[in-house]
């Protein structure tokens, strides 16, 4: 089982590779290797209806490896797939290669696969061994297994505030928002942006800082901008207004995923409307960054009290001085065993 699992998680770190280019596909990789332990192939699915890993790394063989397909072994850290879509199934191609043996990590919950994958593969008569690494591989894939089996996005929290536990600083009429972030952090924001496939704010942000929301500096797919607005009351003028799409509805969480396919979301608003996804469960993932900088009197807007609720410390670091505090919800998808 060790050197399963040493392959899977080469497997996992290939996934990595494709992250916030498959979505709504998962992020899976593949490592092929022969007997005697030579890895001679190895794919990750890189970009939405492109190939997937087993596809990849299939096709990563030398045409001189080739012969030791008939004895190798395919590390995959999800179920291959068993349906056609934009690309064949995956579990036939293994069983057209000829590889006798596939190590599994989780499940497939799509609907389309869930089990097909496995079976298909077990009836050529190769050998399939499930759950190694599977609560990694499940980890790895929180959006894609929570838009699975829970029909809504993966949501994602996120501000930053002082030292002294304020979101902002006061200021003049159409003086902008104050900037908490130092060029280091502010690409984590930027990576986290590309990652998500939609960013949510309240009218009652947009009208306080015209806020862009777009993707600077790093590289990835723009997230595609939404504003909560009950009333009608966003500025007509505010530079988001023409790329948004403005919602009017209670649950904009089930809005997204029904109406516009978004399986993962990044919420920046206000620290009211953070206050009241906090108090009602509505997130799964937060981030926090703390700046050095203590506002005292000229403080306004305090953030969000931590710590609340079923919130979980998964890990802190340091960034360009700055602390960042990366929280889970307890019992969310993915969530590491020892939190549940």
């Amino acid at each position: 089982m060790e050197i399963n699992e040493a392959y899977m998680r080469r497997a996992l770190r290939l996934a990595a590779n494709g992250r916030g280019f498959t979505a709504p596909n998962p992020m899976v990789g593949a490592v092929i290797v022969a007997a005697g332990g030579k890895v001679i192939g190895e794919g990750w699915h890189r970009r939405c209806g492109e190939g997937h890993a087993e596809v990849n790394a299939v096709a990563s063989v030398r045409e001189s490896d080739r012969h030791l397909l008939a004895d190798s072994t395919m590390y995959v850290t999800l179920e291959p797939c068993s349906h056609y879509g934009k690309t064949p199934p995956c579990s036939r191609l293994i069983v057209e290669t000829g590889i006798p043996r596939v190590v599994v990590g989780a499940g497939d919950p799509n609907p389309k696969v869930n089990g097909r994958g496995i079976a298909m593969i077990r009836e050529s008569g190769a050998e399939v061994v499930t759950g190694v690494l599977a609560d990694e591989s499940i980890a790895l894939n929180r959006v894609f297994f929570t838009a699975q089996t829970l029909h809504r996005p993966y949501i994602t929290l996120k501000w930053a505030q002082s030292a002294d536990g304020f979101m902002d600083a006061r200021r003049g009429e159409g003086a902008p928002a104050y900037a908490f972030s130092n060029p280091l952090t502010r690409l984590t924001t930027m990576k986290l942006r590309a990652e998500n496939e939609a960013i949510l704010t309240t009218a009652a942000t947009v009208n306080a800082d015209n806020p862009r929301l777009t993707l600077r500096g790093w590289p990835g797919r723009e997230p595609r901008p939404f504003i909560i607005d009950r009333h009608g009351k966003t500025n007509p003028v505010a530079a988001l207004l023409s790329a948004a799409t403005v919602l009017s509805d209670d649950n904009p969480f089930d809005t997204l995923f029904r109406d516009f396919g978004v399986s993962s979301v990044l919420v920046e608003a206000g620290p009211r409307y953070l206050s009241h996804l906090l108090r009602a469960e509505q997130w799964d993932c937060l981030r926090v960054e703390i700046a050095q900088e203590a506002l005292g009197d000229r403080g306004v807007c305090p953030a969000p009290v931590l710590p609340f609720g079923d919130g979980v410390l998964e890990r802190t670091e340091e960034i360009g001085g700055h602390q960042m505090l990366h929280f889970v919800r307890r019992g969310a998808v993915g969530c590491h065993p020892a939190f549940l």
